[in-house]
């Protein structure tokens, strides 16, 4: 089945992305919002899209925008597939024909996906598949783009389990084009196979993930990664800048822990810390055995005092570095 009319529930960072760039694809895009305050917040995401797709065009119909560090696959897979022209006509058609819409019933009347991507709060997103269920028309698929949350928790409330398995976006969707599609017990083999194909057809490379996993596989070696940078930091042993250069100059990284921490939200790392803190005890152990006594307590305490400050990350103009 090919998905051509594609709700996005939720406008945040990257449900505004995603929904950008399915539009950019040619699809027929509407975003779910649930107020007019949701509006308000969304709408200048989507007009900073516009400016990142225009700078990111331009940029790649120069010599420097043709190096691998420039080159953004997820508006042209390579030289050959791209012309300035009409990226930058496809972005301009994107931003102009995505809807914004507060009736969920009339948003997904006729959705072949609905792409769900609300904030990790299992409860919420509970309340809004038990809200979703009754207004699906039989044909249309449900996916999750959870990070952190299992599609298992939430099968059984969409009421249609066998349509419904996660798809996971990276942040910049458009130049980090990688899309985790991972299944759960009940997700039919040829609904897996669809959303692998959509993923495809909106421009990212889709991985399987055949087994549920808590952090798919990006955020199953990033998350320990960061963990590591901010337990060094949170317990004194070096600062952010050192640590960053350490990684980057060890490894040819273009990019360390603290850089990495700043473009994702200070606000996302913390929550992750605070459910890890919630692990219970006789879990703790086996980080331990794992090499992996990170002081949770620090790293959180560190967090929540830039936080407090404003200082949450490149989007806010500073995190651990000024922008």
């Amino acid at each position: 089945m090919t998905f051509n009319k594609v709700v996005v529930a939720g406008g945040g960072v990257l449900g505004s992305q995603i929904a950008y760039q399915a539009a950019y694809s040619g699809k027929e895009v509407t975003i779910w919002l649930r107020s007019q305050g949701s509006i308000t917040r969304t709408q200048p995401k989507l007009d900073a899209l516009r400016e990142e797709y225009r700078k990111a065009i331009a940029l790649m119909d120069t010599p420097e925008g043709k190096s691998p560090a420039n080159w953004c696959k997820g508006l042209a897979i390579d030289e050959e597939h791209f012309n300035a022209a009409k990226c930058l006509e496809q972005s301009e058609n994107a931003y102009k024909n995505i809807k914004l819409e507060l009736d969920l019933a009339k948003a997904c009347e006729d959705a072949d996906l609905i792409i769900e991507s609300m904030a990790e709060i299992t409860d919420e997103k509970i309340a809004f598949y038990k809200k979703l269920a009754p207004v699906l028309k039989e044909k249309t698929v449900i996916v999750t783009n959870s990070s952190t949350l299992l599609p298992s928790t939430f099968a059984k409330f969409t009421g249609r389990p066998e349509k419904y398995c996660s798809l996971h976006f990276a942040n910049h969707i458009w130049k980090q084009n990688l899309a985790e599609v991972m299944a759960q017990e009940a997700t039919d083999p040829n609904v897996f196979a669809d959303v692998m194909e959509f993923a495809n057809e909106i421009s990212m490379i889709p991985v399987p993930v055949l087994k549920e996993k808590s952090g798919y596989l990006l955020n199953s070696l990033l998350v320990p990664f960061l963990l590591c940078g901010m337990d060094l930091v949170a317990n004194g042993v070096s600062d952010p800048a050192s640590v960053d250069k350490a990684w980057k100059l060890g490894t040819g990284s273009p990019r360390g822990p603290f850089e990495i921490i700043d473009v994702v939200g200070l606000t996302t790392a913390y929550n992750i810390i605070e459910k890890y803190q919630k692990v219970p005890g006789l879990i703790k152990p086996l980080l331990k055995k794992m090499m992996l006594p990170y002081n949770f307590k620090a790293i959180a305490a560190m967090l929540k005092e830039k936080i407090d400050q404003g200082k949450l990350g490149k989007a806010a103009g500073e995190g651990f570095y000024k922008y």
